[in-house]
Protein backbone atom coordinates (compact mmCIF):
# COMPACT_ATOMS: atom_id res chain seq x y z
CA UNK A 1 0.00 0.00 0.00
CA UNK A 2 1.40 3.47 -0.73
CA UNK A 3 2.52 5.12 1.73
CA UNK A 4 0.98 9.47 2.54
CA UNK A 5 2.69 11.89 3.23
CA UNK A 6 1.50 13.93 6.66
CA UNK A 7 2.23 17.02 6.89
CA UNK A 8 3.44 18.76 10.03
CA UNK A 9 0.47 20.19 11.73
CA UNK A 10 2.17 23.44 12.78
CA UNK A 11 3.32 24.07 9.26
CA UNK A 12 -0.36 22.95 8.13
CA UNK A 13 -1.63 25.84 10.20
CA UNK A 14 0.73 28.44 9.22
CA UNK A 15 -0.03 27.66 5.26
CA UNK A 16 -4.09 28.04 6.66
CA UNK A 17 -3.20 31.56 8.31
CA UNK A 18 -1.67 32.44 4.93
CA UNK A 19 -4.45 31.54 2.83
CA UNK A 20 -6.82 33.12 5.11
CA UNK A 21 -4.99 36.28 5.52
CA UNK A 22 -4.62 36.53 1.61
CA UNK A 23 -8.28 36.36 1.31
CA UNK A 24 -8.55 39.37 3.40
CA UNK A 25 -6.01 40.86 1.69
CA UNK A 26 -7.79 40.22 -2.11
CA UNK A 27 -11.32 41.24 -0.84
CA UNK A 28 -9.92 44.62 0.33
CA UNK A 29 -9.01 45.04 -3.21
CA UNK A 30 -11.55 46.91 -5.24
CA UNK A 31 -12.54 45.49 -8.60
CA UNK A 32 -13.86 47.82 -11.50
CA UNK A 33 -16.99 46.63 -13.36
CA UNK A 34 -18.71 48.16 -16.10
CA UNK A 35 -21.95 47.30 -16.95
CA UNK A 36 -23.60 48.44 -20.18
CA UNK A 37 -27.36 47.68 -20.60
CA UNK A 38 -29.15 46.79 -23.45
CA UNK A 39 -32.43 48.19 -21.34
CA UNK A 40 -33.03 51.96 -19.99
CA UNK A 41 -34.60 50.82 -16.70
CA UNK A 42 -35.22 46.87 -16.00
CA UNK A 43 -31.49 45.77 -16.46
CA UNK A 44 -29.88 49.07 -14.80
CA UNK A 45 -32.41 48.93 -11.83
CA UNK A 46 -31.79 45.39 -11.00
CA UNK A 47 -27.98 45.76 -11.06
CA UNK A 48 -28.19 48.98 -9.22
CA UNK A 49 -30.16 47.26 -6.60
CA UNK A 50 -28.00 44.40 -6.21
CA UNK A 51 -25.12 46.54 -5.95
CA UNK A 52 -26.50 48.18 -2.54
CA UNK A 53 -26.21 43.99 -1.05
CA UNK A 54 -22.27 43.40 -2.58
CA UNK A 55 -19.68 43.62 0.04
CA UNK A 56 -18.34 47.22 0.62
CA UNK A 57 -15.11 48.17 -0.36
CA UNK A 58 -14.42 45.20 -2.86
CA UNK A 59 -16.41 45.80 -6.06
CA UNK A 60 -17.43 48.83 -7.84
CA UNK A 61 -19.83 49.22 -10.75
CA UNK A 62 -20.84 51.56 -13.39
CA UNK A 63 -24.16 50.88 -14.78
CA UNK A 64 -25.38 52.60 -17.93
CA UNK A 65 -28.54 51.36 -19.57
CA UNK A 66 -28.43 52.87 -22.99
CA UNK A 67 -31.36 51.42 -25.00
CA UNK A 68 -29.02 50.64 -27.63
CA UNK A 69 -29.05 46.52 -29.23
CA UNK A 70 -26.59 44.06 -30.06
CA UNK A 71 -23.99 44.83 -32.13
CA UNK A 72 -24.65 48.73 -31.28
CA UNK A 73 -24.34 47.59 -27.65
CA UNK A 74 -20.89 46.29 -28.02
CA UNK A 75 -19.73 48.93 -29.94
CA UNK A 76 -20.88 51.77 -27.26
CA UNK A 77 -19.40 49.41 -24.62
CA UNK A 78 -15.69 48.98 -26.47
CA UNK A 79 -15.62 52.68 -27.01
CA UNK A 80 -16.82 53.92 -23.51
CA UNK A 81 -14.18 51.06 -21.92
CA UNK A 82 -11.70 52.42 -24.89
CA UNK A 83 -12.37 56.75 -23.94
CA UNK A 84 -12.66 56.22 -20.01
CA UNK A 85 -10.21 57.25 -17.45
CA UNK A 86 -11.03 54.80 -15.36
CA UNK A 87 -9.38 51.55 -16.14
CA UNK A 88 -11.95 48.52 -15.72
CA UNK A 89 -11.55 45.23 -14.42
CA UNK A 90 -14.41 43.87 -16.22
CA UNK A 91 -16.56 44.75 -18.89
CA UNK A 92 -19.66 43.35 -19.29
CA UNK A 93 -23.20 44.04 -21.49
CA UNK A 94 -26.12 43.10 -21.03
CA UNK A 95 -28.99 42.06 -23.66
CA UNK A 96 -31.36 40.15 -24.81
CA UNK A 97 -32.20 38.11 -27.94
CA UNK A 98 -36.53 39.51 -28.49
CA UNK A 99 -36.84 39.63 -32.27
CA UNK A 100 -33.79 40.41 -33.06
CA UNK A 101 -31.86 38.75 -36.23
CA UNK A 102 -30.07 35.46 -35.38
CA UNK A 103 -27.47 37.08 -37.42
CA UNK A 104 -27.32 40.41 -35.41
CA UNK A 105 -27.79 38.25 -31.94
CA UNK A 106 -24.26 36.00 -33.28
CA UNK A 107 -22.78 38.77 -34.31
CA UNK A 108 -22.50 40.95 -31.28
CA UNK A 109 -21.45 38.20 -28.77
CA UNK A 110 -18.41 37.09 -31.24
CA UNK A 111 -17.60 41.18 -31.63
CA UNK A 112 -17.62 40.85 -27.80
CA UNK A 113 -15.58 38.05 -27.14
CA UNK A 114 -12.70 39.41 -29.78
CA UNK A 115 -12.61 42.50 -27.89
CA UNK A 116 -12.81 41.23 -24.38
CA UNK A 117 -15.90 42.26 -23.40
CA UNK A 118 -18.19 39.54 -21.71
CA UNK A 119 -21.76 38.95 -22.57
CA UNK A 120 -24.43 37.95 -19.91
CA UNK A 121 -26.71 37.59 -22.90
CA UNK A 122 -30.42 35.70 -22.56
CA UNK A 123 -32.54 34.48 -25.34
CA UNK A 124 -35.13 35.36 -25.48
CA UNK A 125 -35.84 37.82 -22.47
CA UNK A 126 -34.07 39.22 -19.09
CA UNK A 127 -37.34 37.53 -17.39
CA UNK A 128 -35.93 34.13 -17.78
CA UNK A 129 -33.17 34.82 -15.49
CA UNK A 130 -36.14 36.02 -12.85
CA UNK A 131 -38.08 32.95 -13.61
CA UNK A 132 -35.02 30.50 -12.66
CA UNK A 133 -35.47 31.90 -9.21
CA UNK A 134 -38.30 30.19 -8.80
CA UNK A 135 -37.93 27.11 -11.24
CA UNK A 136 -36.19 25.00 -13.47
CA UNK A 137 -37.23 26.33 -17.25
CA UNK A 138 -36.05 24.30 -20.45
CA UNK A 139 -38.61 25.12 -22.91
CA UNK A 140 -38.59 28.63 -24.93
CA UNK A 141 -41.18 31.48 -24.17
CA UNK A 142 -41.65 35.18 -25.53
CA UNK A 143 -41.75 37.57 -22.75
CA UNK A 144 -45.07 37.86 -22.07
CA UNK A 145 -45.44 34.18 -21.26
CA UNK A 146 -42.47 34.33 -18.52
CA UNK A 147 -43.94 37.29 -17.30
CA UNK A 148 -47.02 35.20 -16.75
CA UNK A 149 -45.11 32.34 -15.01
CA UNK A 150 -43.11 34.55 -13.11
CA UNK A 151 -46.39 36.70 -11.23
CA UNK A 152 -47.43 32.93 -10.73
CA UNK A 153 -44.89 31.56 -8.77
CA UNK A 154 -44.52 35.10 -6.78
CA UNK A 155 -47.76 34.89 -5.95
CA UNK A 156 -47.75 32.17 -4.56
CA UNK A 157 -44.83 32.41 -2.37
CA UNK A 158 -46.09 36.25 -1.31
CA UNK A 159 -49.95 34.95 -0.75
CA UNK A 160 -50.28 38.37 -2.72
CA UNK A 161 -53.18 37.15 -5.23
CA UNK A 162 -52.94 40.88 -7.20
CA UNK A 163 -49.06 40.87 -7.71
CA UNK A 164 -48.35 42.31 -10.79
CA UNK A 165 -44.51 42.62 -12.56
CA UNK A 166 -44.04 45.53 -14.07
CA UNK A 167 -40.78 45.43 -16.66
CA UNK A 168 -39.22 48.52 -15.06
CA UNK A 169 -39.87 47.94 -11.69
CA UNK A 170 -37.51 49.54 -9.30
CA UNK A 171 -38.27 46.75 -6.38
CA UNK A 172 -37.91 43.40 -8.79
CA UNK A 173 -34.90 42.54 -6.68
CA UNK A 174 -35.88 43.13 -3.63
CA UNK A 175 -38.96 40.72 -4.51
CA UNK A 176 -36.40 37.97 -5.52
CA UNK A 177 -34.56 38.09 -2.62
CA UNK A 178 -37.66 37.99 -0.61
CA UNK A 179 -39.21 35.12 -2.75
CA UNK A 180 -36.62 33.67 -5.03
CA UNK A 181 -33.64 31.76 -4.88
CA UNK A 182 -30.06 33.36 -6.48
CA UNK A 183 -28.08 30.68 -5.52
CA UNK A 184 -30.60 27.88 -7.22
CA UNK A 185 -31.32 30.04 -10.53
CA UNK A 186 -27.54 30.40 -10.81
CA UNK A 187 -27.29 26.49 -10.71
CA UNK A 188 -29.99 25.59 -13.15
CA UNK A 189 -28.86 28.83 -15.30
CA UNK A 190 -25.48 26.58 -15.82
CA UNK A 191 -27.70 23.26 -16.16
CA UNK A 192 -29.30 25.13 -19.62
CA UNK A 193 -25.82 26.76 -20.53
CA UNK A 194 -25.04 22.82 -20.54
CA UNK A 195 -27.20 21.64 -22.69
CA UNK A 196 -25.68 23.64 -26.02
CA UNK A 197 -22.26 22.64 -27.41
CA UNK A 198 -22.13 25.16 -30.33
CA UNK A 199 -21.62 29.02 -31.12
CA UNK A 200 -25.21 29.35 -33.04
CA UNK A 201 -26.45 31.41 -30.13
CA UNK A 202 -29.68 32.40 -31.57
CA UNK A 203 -30.39 28.62 -31.12
CA UNK A 204 -29.78 28.66 -27.44
CA UNK A 205 -33.40 28.91 -26.34
CA UNK A 206 -33.89 28.86 -23.32
CA UNK A 207 -30.54 29.97 -22.10
CA UNK A 208 -28.79 33.11 -20.09
CA UNK A 209 -25.51 33.91 -18.63
CA UNK A 210 -26.87 36.26 -16.37
CA UNK A 211 -25.47 33.72 -13.51
CA UNK A 212 -21.82 34.37 -14.40
CA UNK A 213 -21.76 38.46 -14.32
CA UNK A 214 -23.68 37.60 -11.34
CA UNK A 215 -21.01 35.12 -9.51
CA UNK A 216 -18.17 37.65 -10.24
CA UNK A 217 -19.79 40.34 -9.08
CA UNK A 218 -20.70 38.04 -5.52
CA UNK A 219 -17.34 36.47 -5.94
CA UNK A 220 -14.52 39.59 -7.01
CA UNK A 221 -11.54 37.77 -5.41
CA UNK A 222 -11.84 35.12 -8.60
CA UNK A 223 -11.70 37.76 -10.69
CA UNK A 224 -8.38 39.50 -8.90
CA UNK A 225 -6.97 35.87 -9.39
CA UNK A 226 -7.94 35.48 -13.07
CA UNK A 227 -6.35 38.95 -13.22
CA UNK A 228 -2.94 37.98 -11.65
CA UNK A 229 -2.63 35.11 -13.40
CA UNK A 230 -2.87 36.79 -16.75
CA UNK A 231 -0.74 39.89 -15.41
CA UNK A 232 1.87 37.30 -14.83
CA UNK A 233 1.86 35.63 -17.96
Amino acid sequence: MARVAKIDNSIKKHYERQESQRKIEVRNKLVYFLIVCEGEKTEPNYFKAFEKNLPGNTVVLEIDGTGRNTIGLVNYAIKHRDNSNRKFDRVWVVFDKDDFPAGNFDAAILKASTNKINCAWTNEAFELWFLLHFQYMCSGLNRQDYIGYLEREIRQRSRNSEYKYFKNDPDTYSVLQSYGNQYQAVQWARKLKETYNDQRYSTHNPCTLVHELIEELVHPEEVLKQLEVSDNE
